[in-house]
């Protein structure tokens, strides 16, 4: 199949083929004599399981190197377990520093004043009242 079949068939853009293509994620096809390409009906599902690995956030790196080791013909299960372990610890890092951030953002949150605003003087800083200056 041409690339803009392969593309319909897995759901991308054809530039997604391409750029997959250039990347090594998917072996160069053969040509036809007029220069365009034909991919086997596996590549269909290579591009959905590259898809799959995207949507869980995973690198095209490491794509990379759970399809080479799929290639050999061995189990990718044990490296793709630790790549995913790998991306939950980074998950829970985000999440653990996305709470923190929340939680600062509801103390200043509360600690603008209900009334008017007092115009700030030249010079000071925007923190409240007993709060430390970062410089």
């Amino acid at each position: 199949m041409r690339v803009a079949e392969l593309a319909a068939a897995a759901g991308v853009a054809p530039d997604t083929v391409r750029y997959y293509e250039r990347s090594g994620l998917l072996a160069p096809p053969p040509r036809t004599s007029g220069g365009y390409r034909t991919f086997p009906p596996s590549a269909v599902d290579r591009l959905r399981f590259i898809q799959g690995c995207q949507r869980l956030g995973l690198r095209l790196k490491e794509i990379a190197e759970l399809l080479s080791v799929r290639d050999t013909g061995e189990c990718p299960c044990e490296p793709a377990a630790d790549l995913l372990r790998h991306r939950l610890a980074e998950i829970d890092a985000e999440m653990a520093r996305l709470a923190a951030l929340r939680t600062d953002l509801t103390a200043m949150v509360a600690s603008v004043p209900d009334g008017p605003c007092q115009d700030p003087a030249p010079g000071t800083s925007w923190c409240a009242p007993g709060e430390e200056v970062i410089p």
